[in-house]
């Protein structure tokens, strides 16, 4: 059950200039469900990517580092689902390869222009037979308009789609960002199973897109968790076409702050729908760390909190069990922590002052905050003047439901 997740209509979800995106059904682990999607870019598009930092990065992730480090002008994205290929080895290298290989024939490129994902189960090997007869299918498809369909096709144990979709006005040009995730379980990106995608028809310079890229993800899909699974399959790939006529070569450009401002609040608003609709959630939460020394300090303390299996299953119960939050904070690893210094609020409610009760808090304003949908947990370490925030979710009986069964 998604926690205040809403699906935009259809007509809000603006084409972004120089992309066409066709979605097919080519039966990859099921029949009869969208499973295969492709992005084919105008000459000129600007493409830059993060990914994860799991030891067993699997083969398309490996194939879209090299790629990317090629220098080869980036024109096609796949995208199966079902099947991960990841864990597979040299067989499963090959599958991407001969994938990459049969859309670029299709689209009359090279196959280093193109950049290979997949998500899904782990340690299968890809059908790619299967897969390489379904590409006919999505290249005839390609359209502007398919991003509503496209972040359906992206979908596993997600229960709905994550779009996110806006225009702005910068120094007078009309720029359109459009972006689609996927993801509800394995979620905890070190760059979550995690694919994002976001496009803008603003020009960025391909060294500075890159260096965009790893700032969005540092802010938004580095900021979530749910379960702290790292997948092997995680991206989050950034594309400008350049073709609403504003192009930025530097963060010293005028209409830089501006652009990166709106690529941000995007990427956070794909970031946090993953959340909204993570396996079993009925909370959305969110949990800032300040007055930390450092970031890093802030970051242990979020992510202590955030991963707790007792602090998320007293939250899905409403159960304002308060005291698993200092255990978190205390076993965080910041090795000279004062606790006496650290204040709790859970909402508008300090539930805690100088590392213990406060005198006023009374457990019934910690359970009219815990039968909240959305709720904010925040703590002050006075310690500095670093602030962090991550967002994540409740356990419930659901999300051992869904992971039991997700083979079947």
């Amino acid at each position: 059950m998604a926690v205040n997740l809403q699906i935009p209509e259809k007509s809000s979800v603006f084409p972004v200039a120089g992309i066409e995106i066709g979605i097919a059904e080519a039966g990859i682990r099921k029949a009869n469900r969208k499973d295969l999607t492709v992005f084919r870019l105008a000459p000129g598009t600007a493409v830059a990517g993060v990914f994860t930092q799991n030891r067993f990065r699997a083969a398309p992730v490996q194939v879209c580092e090299a790629n990317l480090a090629s220098g080869s002008e980036i024109r096609a994205l796949v995208v199966n689902t079902g099947n991960a290929n990841a864990g597979t080895g040299a067989p499963g290298l090959k599958a991407t390869h001969d994938t990459c290989e049969a859309l670029a024939k299709l689209l009359g490129l090279s196959a280093h222009q193109i950049l290979p994902f997949s998500t899904g189960v782990i340690l299968e090997p890809l059908p790619v037979d299967r897969l390489v007869a379904g590409l006919p299918a999505a290249i005839g498809n390609l359209a502007p308009d398919n991003w509503f369909d496209a972040a359906y096709g992206i979908m596993t144990t997600d229960t709905l789609p994550k779009i996110s979709s806006r225009r702005v006005d910068i120094n007078g040009h009309t720029v359109t960002i459009t972006g689609i995730s996927k993801g509800a379980g394995m979620i905890k990106p070190n760059m979550a199973t995690m694919l994002g995608y976001l496009a803008t028809d603003a020009g960025i310079a391909p060294a500075l897109l890159k260096e965009v890229a790893s700032d969005l993800a540092n802010q938004s899909f580095n900021r979530i968790t749910v379960d702290g699974d790292t997948s092997t399959n995680d991206s989050f790939i950034v594309m400008a076409t350049g073709q609403c006529g504003l192009s930025v070569d530097s963060r010293e450009h005028p209409a830089y702050a501006a652009l990166y401002q709106a690529l941000a609040e995007a990427a956070l608003e794909l970031a946090q729908k993953i959340v909204r609709d993570a396996e079993g959630a009925t909370k959305f939460m969110t949990i800032q760390v300040e007055g930390a020394g450092n970031t890093d300090e802030a970051l242990k303390v979020a992510y202590a909190v955030a991963h707790s299996p007792l602090v998320k299953t007293a939250f899905y119960a409403s159960d304002p069990n308060l005291g698993r939050i200092l255990a978190a904070i205390g076993y965080a690893g910041i090795a000279d922590l004062d606790v006496g210094g650290v204040n709790l609020w859970l909402g508008d409610v300090l539930v805690a002052s100088n590392g213990q009760r406060h005198p006023d808090y009374i457990e019934a304003d910690g359970q009219r905050i815990m039968k909240d949908a959305e709720i904010k947990v925040r703590i002050a370490l006075g310690r500095g003047n670093a602030t962090e925030t991550v967002y994540t979710c409740d356990f419930s009986h659901d999300y051992v439901s869904i992971n039991a069964d997700y083979r079947s």
